[in-house]
């Protein structure tokens, strides 16, 4: 009888038998799922399309500032500004209260490129720490003026009935007073040399446009749907101010006080040439302008440099302002 296989390398399937045919079927069906170069792939899920995430109106308003050239030179100007503001000494080495009366209304010299003062003062130095009381006293003001505007505005807008009807009347008293005359009344009797009466001053006859401004920017987004579900849900009258209100309200705002903030430079420069403003001997471009008012024709350049960079300042930050309007304002893209 023959005997039977028990062997196990005769039980093993020869190299063309089933096995293989699977082996090779495998991997012709995987070979085939491969798309060849050039070949579109098997159909799978459609792609969802790739949505933008949506933007807030700050970023819209970053995004249009960095492409505004206009934006981008008086920002440019406005920290250069600052810098000397804050340390004069980077690009002027001289005492502005040094002064030598044999130098008296000279003009320009090596080492002293915009000539001397009528009391043989460095007119260079003078200009760039002349730069520190200006943009103190404008950056102070705006602050000062646009917080107590915003406070105030905005609880007269939310509120309404007699705190609105009270920040009217009074609004409308500091309104009609004169901010020069004013300036002569309020500031004659003060003896300090110090920025902050004039600042003090400033804030006191400049919140009220601020809060007139915030005041109508609060009564329009207090009627938001988003207010009201705000309330609604229980919100009360303090968060609804700060979370929701506040920071829909505050684009007016800025761009007021950005604008107002060269026109209180001006204003100071103003004050400190009829005498009222900054005195000596603190050092600010109104107390050289009206020194040299009197010289202009014997020696124009005590007038040109200070008068100048006074126009320059001023003219930045209006140029800061419009740009900001443009950018924050929805109406005009």
């Amino acid at each position: 009888m023959p005997e039977p296989r028990n062997h196990p390398d005769e039980a093993m399937e020869p190299a063309g038998g089933t096995g293989a045919s699977m082996g090779l079927g495998q991997d012709e069906a995987r070979s085939l799922e491969k798309p060849l170069p050039g070949q579109p792939g098997p159909p799978g899920p459609p792609e969802q399309p790739v949505v933008d995430k949506p933007r807030s109106l700050w970023s819209d308003a970053w995004r249009d500032l960095r492409r505004n050239p206009v934006f981008l030179l008086s920002a440019v100007v406005i920290v250069f500004l600052v810098v000397i503001a804050i340390r004069p000494q980077l690009i002027a080495d001289g005492n502005p209260l040094s002064c030598d009366l044999a130098n008296s209304q000279k003009g320009s010299s090596p080492g002293h490129p915009f000539g001397f003062d009528n009391q043989g003062c460095d007119v260079y130095t003078r200009v760039v720490y002349g730069a520190r009381a200006s943009v103190t006293v404008g950056i102070c003001a705006t602050v000062g003026a646009a917080l107590l505007g915003s406070l105030l505005g905005g609880l007269a807008g939310y509120f309404g009935r007699w705190p609105d009807a009270v920040l009217s009347r009074v609004s409308d008293i500091f309104f009609g007073i004169p901010i020069v005359l004013g300036g002569l009344v309020f500031l004659s009797v003060i003896t300090n040399s110090t920025v902050w009466p004039v600042v003090g001053f400033i804030v006191l006859l400049g919140w009220p446009q601020i809060g007139r401004i915030a005041r109508g920017a609060v009564i329009t987004a207090k009627h938001n749907d988003y207010v009201q579900a705000a309330r609604a849900l229980g919100a009360g009258n303090g968060r609804i101010l700060l979370r929701h209100i506040a920071p829909n309200a505050v684009a007016p705002v800025i761009v007021v006080a950005t604008i107002a903030l060269g026109t209180y430079i001006a204003l100071e420069a103003t004050l400190s040439y009829l005498g009222v403003g900054l005195k000596p001997p603190t050092v600010s471009w109104g107390i050289d302008i009206s020194q040299a008012s009197t010289q202009i024709r014997n020696a124009p350049h005590m007038l040109l440099w200070p008068a100048g960079a006074l126009s320059v300042t001023v003219l930045a930050f209006i140029m800061l302002g419009d740009a900001v309007r443009d950018a924050l304002d929805p109406k005009l893209r």
